[in-house]
């Protein structure tokens, strides 16, 4: 499932300004790094048909359980308190949601809203094909790393970090983008097991993610096809947040 991730899979990650370097622990030495390898669980993926939305939903929301069993248990273990995110569907975006103007463009658009909890959804047609690869697993999974970050004070803290100039702004988007993408990685390879996904599936996976960076103009919130795919693949390696750690990340490292 090849997406265009501007108008499409847009993951407006809430937060807006940052500075680099980077000095808040915070985002350096944050807890989540030293919390330990993500343990296997079992999740299953319902059957969804290319177009259909509402298969769609529903196999969302049951990943979205399996991600609050791997995290609850995960972050408990290592003495972060947890709570689950709300999910929303919208059909129609609302003009402004969680302090944001949205995207009028047509097409698939989530982000995740820190003050409401909330994972934000609208399934548009490109989301709706190629439904037998893992794209939609990570998809979920990225937004469901935002949560995380969230619940560990990341959001927040790159939230309040200055910046200088659009250059250092586009980076620090671009850092906390490819860790959502990395935390999605981590969850897929803990579960890749028991969903019955091999190797070929994790390759074709991606290489969506390169296509979709290397679209124009993504590459300065969402990181180059490269470098997505890159940090995608320590997380997935590592199962291990302690992989996502772009904060401490040379610039060349999160182009």
């Amino acid at each position: 499932m090849i997406i265009a991730m501007a108008g499409a899979a847009a993951m407006l990650l809430t937060g807006t300004a940052h500075a680099y370097p980077i000095k808040d622990s915070t985002l350096t030495e944050n807890s989540l790094y030293g919390s330990g390898r993500l343990a296997d669980s079992t999740c299953t993926e319902p059957p969804i048909k290319d177009g259909s939305r509402a298969q769609a939903k529903r196999y969302i929301w049951a990943v979205v359980g399996c991600l609050d069993t791997a995290w609850e248990g995960h972050l408990t273990a290592a003495g972060i308190s947890f709570g689950k995110p709300k999910v929303v569907f919208f059909d129609k975006l609302p003009k402004k949601y969680c302090g944001h103007t949205l995207e009028t463009e047509p097409g698939s658009y989530a982000m995740y809203c820190l003050q409401a909890r909330t994972i934000m959804i609208r399934l548009g047609r490109d989301w709706l094909e190629g439904t037998d690869d893992l794209w939609m697993l990570h998809a979920t999974a990225a937004l469901y790393g935002s949560h995380v970050m969230g619940l560990t004070g990341i959001v927040t803290a790159y939230d309040k970090a200055p910046y200088r100039n659009k250059s250092e702004l586009h980076e620090q988007n671009r850092r906390y983008s490819l860790q959502s993408d990395c935390l999605g990685a981590v969850f897929v390879r803990s579960v890749q097991d028991s969903i019955g996904r091999g190797s070929r599936d994790w390759k074709k996976l991606t290489s969506v993610l390169k296509v979709s960076g290397d679209q124009k103009g993504e590459e300065r919130t969402f990181g180059k096809g490269s470098t997505r795919v890159a940090w995608s693949a320590r997380g997935h390696a590592a199962a291990d947040p302690g992989a996502c750690n772009t904060w401490s990340a040379a610039s060349s490292k999160v182009s």
